[in-house]
């Protein structure tokens, strides 16, 4: 059984966010066969696509949000006339709350689990949109002129859609993860996600798009082709916004002509060395300079739709670079729409992408000096099967690399808190609490600081002051929930008999029910994967 045990573990935590509590039986079931557990969820493709009530398309968005800034500019001009105040709603999101107190006698008790974790660099990736609402306003007893008559009061500002539906997106994204039963595919949806990433802290656009952003460019091939995911990324408008590209005309286009504005080549150049080819992977200057004029009219629809729908992907002809280019050491004719893709295409079967592809793969799910023969491996599979990336994700669960390697790495703060909320059987009815914290610990949902995503590797989530944020959250934890649970019981759930003695002895000595769920979420058996 403790063999057994300990391969559900990998199942559970390699592959996916951790067994459910309650009346789940995930460990049970992922012990009886853990590779067929895994893979069960590469069985059924359309459960990786994502639907709720009320979530809307990127045009609708866009169109939603043109509307919204047409009512905060006419909120606006009419406070101007009526001489109140003309501050707009604020953009930064509500999800963000004062520092959290630190418990110390748990602090103390959590050495012998947590201190194990520490010791490594803080983590590049830092909150972009995470101000606090002010919690510290004054009395009205201590406000300037207190007595004074209130002043006119400012026209109602319209509803913040955008804020709105970036909640909405969240909460579906994080009620899929809390509920299924592996969590393999979204797994894989996180890692593409944040593969292809993009930024909401950008703009109102991104904000409003970057859920959308992934259930329409990421989700529906996360078990298609490689090729299909890159058209599908980089003609979304949450990219082209991100990366600028709407902003690129090709010198010599009619646009060009007529206008200031030249090249950008930020689209472009992410292409080659972050989605595809990887920094090293032979292309040069010249050929991102040549990638950025293919590409160039690759926009959206603006507000006015003078293109086509507002929001949607257009091709503008007026703002493309004519002519024939060289790419790779290939021509490219001048077919329009037709090159740039033509162009994707023959980068997304390069081999320098395929050995890219593999290598993050490996690094994602195993380690972080990920094993060279398993890399071979995946590569040679990406070749063969023409960038399957169901066939890459089945090459990964069938290797034995995979399930020998021990669980070391360190769990992004995304995947503790899914896995915390799992375990503990709390399907999340509100994101606030769950944005607050990704915040806090560093990782902004959809927020990296840039187009690189937030690292993959323990040493960027394993700094103490990191740990020590976890701590707090896992105490806040406890306090509210530990005194109806047995920690123990869960720890079953989490892991049964493969669970440390050392987990299960610091457990035990805990002083209340509230601190031994705490030091349980702290456990390496809650933390590493």
């Amino acid at each position: 059984m403790a063999r057994d045990s300990q391969a559900a573990l990998v199942a559970l935590n390699r592959f996916g966010f951790g067994a459910r509590g309650g009346a789940s039986g995930d460990l049970i079931n992922a012990a009886s066969d853990p590779r067929g557990f895994v893979k069960a969820e590469l069985a059924r493709p359309n459960g990786v696509l994502l639907e709720a009530p009320g979530l809307q398309s990127t045009p609708q968005l866009g169109q939603a949000v043109f509307a919204y800034q047409d009512q905060v500019k006419q909120a606006r001009e009419a406070a101007a006339k009526a001489g109140a105040s003309t501050e707009a709603p604020s953009q930064a999101p509500p999800d963000q709350k004062p520092g959290l107190r630190r418990n110390l006698s748990l602090n103390a008790v959590a050495t012998e689990i947590a201190g194990q974790m520490a010791g490594a660099k803080p983590p590049d990736n830092k909150p972009t949109d995470n101000k606090p609402a002010d919690s510290m306003a004054k009395p009205d007893s201590m406000q300037p002129n207190a007595a004074a008559p209130p002043a006119a009061k400012p026209a109602p500002q319209p509803l913040n859609v955008i804020q709105k539906t970036f909640r909405a997106e969240a909460l579906a994204r994080l009620q899929r993860a809390t509920l299924v039963e592996c969590g393999f595919t979204e797994r894989l949806v996180v890692f593409w996600s944040n593969h292809f990433c993009i930024s909401a802290s950008k703009g109102e656009l991104a904000r409003i798009w970057a859920g959308a952003f992934e259930r329409e460019a990421i989700r529906p091939h996360v078990l298609g082709r490689f090729s299909d995911m890159l058209k599908a990324v980089e003609q979304h408008p949450a990219m082209l916004f991100f990366l600028d590209n709407q902003q690129s005309l090709g010198p010599d286009s009619r646009a060009g002509q007529n206008r200031k504005r030249g090249l950008n080549e930020n689209l472009a150049r992410e292409i080659m060395e972050l989605h595809t080819l990887g920094v090293g992977g032979g292309y040069t200057q010249d050929d991102v300079t040549s990638l950025a004029r293919i590409i160039t009219g690759w926009t959206f629809a603006g507000r006015q739709g003078q293109l086509g729908a507002p929001g949607s992907f257009v091709f503008n002809v007026n703002a493309h670079q004519p002519g024939p280019q060289m790419l790779l050491g290939k021509t490219y004719e001048p077919t329009g729409l037709a090159q740039g893709e033509a162009a994707l295409a023959d980068i997304a079967h390069h081999p320098s992408t395929a050995n890219f592809i593999a290598t993050k793969f490996v690094r994602h799910f195993v380690a972080d000096d990920p094993p060279p023969a398993l890399v071979a491996r995946l590569r040679d599979v990406f070749i063969k099967t023409d960038g399957d990336l169901k066939a890459l994700a089945t090459a990964l669960v069938e290797s034995d690399e995979a399930w020998r390697a021990p669980l070391t790495k360190m769990r992004s703060p995304y995947d503790f808190l899914v896995a915390s909320g799992r375990l503990l059987a709390r399907v999340p009815e509100d994101p606030g609490a769950y944005l607050n914290n990704l915040n806090l610990l560093g990782q902004p949902l959809w927020s990296p600081a840039g187009p690189n995503g937030f690292a993959d590797t323990s040493a960027a989530w394993a700094a103490p002051e990191g740990i020590k944020l976890r701590l707090d959250i896992a105490a806040q934890m406890g306090a509210r929930l530990g005194p109806n649970i047995d920690p123990l019981d869960l720890l079953e759930f989490a892991a049964a008999d493969a669970a440390s003695i050392e987990t299960r002895k610091t457990i035990e000595r805990a002083e209340s029910r509230q601190q031994a769920l705490a030091l349980l979420l702290m456990s390496p058996e809650m933390q590493r994967r």
